[in-house]
């Protein structure tokens, strides 16, 4: 395996004018106690509320990298997971359709200029919604194809003005499809309500339907080979090297991610409800403060020790990637797939280290008020996304290693 270096600066572009990260890491962190406090009803509503998404571009936040011709701020990953880390504290929903919101802007960077100028002509602060599998069906027509079908899973569905589409994309003179991504503005669309999960509740992740038919432009096409490769038509318009990066080197961070900071505030909601409460009797004996026991101090020191371990993973891996490209490398295979197993061990850390904390809850802790069982529900669900399966990833990872056919995205 090729060796890594982690400890390479990396070199970005800065566009002029653009605020300074600490500002708007900052703007962020003060939404915490609004996310916090809606926590319940984003869950109740099943969707993120559009006054909390006006608060977020207010922020700045779903420009945070977003190409600069367009108004954008073109901060990086590193940039981007710290994001996620701070309002993960507040509610894990809310950060979950952030998080994809601000990376689905890096995304549409890296389809053609013209494709970018649609979703941001009439407003910069539009916003997209993703389904990654091919789930509709395209056929070709004059200058581009036609759209028809259902995807499903759209998070933050009801407050983006655009989707990026998982298809199959039929070749122009008849031959084999190729995997990619097309964009068709929300109008085009019907939302089918069909989003009841135990977990993430409150990211509106529902399925669209297309009416009747959608054309689709042939310059509002990304294929999922040129995201992969770095060398996407968005990077022939933009200098800056954060857009080389292999689509899925990186982009799964806007899963993982939120995780770390909903684990965080978990363990900060520990300390607190458990430092007010003392046993009412049973097996413990009456009036013993719960902070006193050695198992409910080591649940802390466990949970603590499993996010700082995810956050270091994936940020580590991130500050590479950025270097390598920001040097003018290309992104190898083997580093692409450990990316990748980086990306599911921070979901599987955070969810390992939400049950310590439920687990040392007792009956108090299933109320739907606590903050610690919404964290265990929506850490396992992140972990359940089938891009962060850890069974399918880890092996793919170890195929690498022994040199066998990869089975997987990379």
């Amino acid at each position: 395996m090729a060796v890594q270096v982690f400890d390479r600066p990396a070199v970005t572009t800065a566009p002029a004018g653009r605020p300074v990260f600490s500002g708007l890491l900052d703007a962020a962190r003060e939404l915490v106690p609004l996310l916090a406090a809606r926590a319940r009803q984003t869950e109740s509503e099943r969707r993120v509320a559009p006054d909390v998404v006006a608060r977020f571009r207010e922020a700045g936040l779903f420009r945070l990298m977003q190409p600069a011709r367009f108004g954008g701020y073109e901060y990086g990953f590193r940039e981007f997971i710290e994001v996620n880390r701070v309002t993960g504290r507040g509610c894990g929903s809310t950060s979950w359709c952030l998080s994809l919101g601000m990376v689905h802007q890096w995304l549409i960077g890296l389809f053609p200029l013209e494709a970018q100028a649609d979703v941001w002509a009439k407003s910069r602060d539009a916003i997209c919604a993703v389904s990654y599998a091919p789930s509709g069906t395209l056929r070709t027509a004059a200058g581009g194809w036609m759209a028809s079908g259902t995807w499903s899973w759209l998070s933050n569905v009801d407050n983006s003005e655009w989707y990026i589409l998982g298809a199959q994309v039929p070749a122009a003179d008849g031959g084999r499809a190729e995997a990619g991504f097309v964009l068709v503005p929300a109008e085009d669309c019907d939302i089918v309500d069909d989003w009841h999960a135990v977990g993430l509740q409150g990211t509106g992740s529902k399925s669209i339907r297309i009416r009747g038919e959608a054309f689709v432009p042939a310059h509002r096409m990304l294929s999922f080979a040129a995201a992969s490769s770095g060398t996407a038509p968005g990077t022939a318009v933009n200098p800056n090297p954060g857009f080389r990066i292999p689509f899925l080197a990186t982009v799964p961070l806007c899963l993982a991610t939120p995780a770390i900071g909903i684990v965080e505030g978990a363990i900060d909601s520990f300390v607190e409800w458990v430092g007010a409460r003392t046993t009412r009797g049973a097996v413990a004996g009456g009036g013993s403060r719960m902070a006193d026991f050695a198992q409910v101090q080591s649940r802390i020191g466990e949970a603590a020790a499993l996010v700082d371990a995810a956050y270091l993973v994936v940020d580590r891996d991130t500050r590479d990637v950025e270097a390598r490209v920001a040097s003018g490398e290309s992104i190898p295979v083997d580093i692409r797939v450990r990316n990748r197993r980086g990306h599911a061990f921070c979901a599987h850390l955070a969810a390992q280290a939400a049950t310590a904390l439920f687990e040392a809850t007792g009956g108090a802790g299933l109320m739907l008020e606590s903050a610690i069982q919404r964290a265990w529900r929506d850490t396992h669900a992140i972990a359940r996304h089938i891009s962060l399966n850890w069974d399918g990833v880890s092996a793919m990872y170890g195929q690498s290693r022994f040199g066998l056919p990869l089975r997987g995205q990379y």
